[in-house]
């Protein structure tokens, strides 16, 4: 099994236990190789498995999500495109957000600057998208941030309620909040 699809199964774990909950016994059964051979790939233990999930949604979200928004199509088909890209990252409201659980406990210690960089980048990204369709910059940015408290509070309510019409409307709404004058 190559690296890659190690670090494949090793998401939903940290997606769905958060860092602390993700023992090396959790990690090993989703791979289904012996701890021995996850310290062989990653020497430094969870440390690192964490790392390379991180990284490899990271890669995800570049080419789902910001390659999409920063593209030569219209404002309004960038918004659509990443939309796209959110409610299939998060399989329609399925999966629980890793910016979440990864920005609590220990976690929040090893990876905060990480996660903060990504969160700024993404509101960044959103926010000059909106800001060519002629809304002011500040609004623009208030618009951005708007959009990614609603998709995390979408994401919480989800999880907690078992209920994924929250998640789907508020992926139908984003396009409205963001572009409507």
């Amino acid at each position: 099994m190559s690296k890659e699809q190690i670090v494949t199964k090793l998401i939903p774990v940290f997606r769905h236990y958060g860092y602390e909950g993700a023992t090396v016994s959790r990690l090993s059964a989703a791979t289904g190789l012996k701890k021995a051979s996850l310290y062989h790939h990653f020497q430094g233990g969870k440390e690192q498995m964490a790392a390379a999930v991180l990284e490899y949604i990271g890669n995800w979200i570049n080419q789902h999500i910001f390659t999409p928004l920063k593209s030569e199509q219209p404002p309004q088909e960038r918004i659509l495109a990443m939309c796209q890209g959110i409610d299939e990252f998060y399989q329609t409201g399925q999966e629980p957000c890793l910016l979440s659980v990864m920005s609590v406990g220990e976690a929040d210690n090893l990876f905060h600057q990480q996660l903060k960089q990504s969160l700024k980048k993404w509101i960044d990204t959103l926010a000059n998208v909106v800001e060519e369709t002629g809304i002011e910059s500040q609004q623009a940015r208030e618009r951005a941030e708007d959009a990614i408290m609603l998709i995390q509070g979408a994401l919480v309510l989800v999880r907690v309620s078992n209920n994924k019409e929250p998640f789907q409307r508020a992926i139908a709404k984003l396009p409205q909040i963001l572009l409507d004058s």
